[in-house]
């Protein structure tokens, strides 16, 4: 499973409108980035309170990348 899946599968999991979730993967010379894009009413369930669920994602971002010998970094579009 690529790490744009899998978070994917996971922010999708959490909102009330998974429709409206669009993942887009920014590749760059070291790493990547994944640009993740909610319905501004599920930010704060992807976000959780003191940025606990969004820390969570990016760490099992990073595990899976590191598997796969890549960086990855995860960031929530408003």
């Amino acid at each position: 499973m690529a790490v744009t899946d899998l978070i994917g599968y996971v922010t999708r999991t959490l909102v009330d409108d998974p429709d409206a979730v669009e993942i887009r993967e920014v590749a760059g010379e070291r790493s990547a980035i994944v640009e993740v894009r909610v319905a501004p009413d599920d930010i704060g369930k992807v976000i959780g309170r003191r940025g606990r669920i969004v820390q969570a994602i990016r760490v099992v971002a990073k595990a899976a990348a590191a598997r796969e010998g890549q960086r990855v970094e995860v960031e929530i579009i408003e």
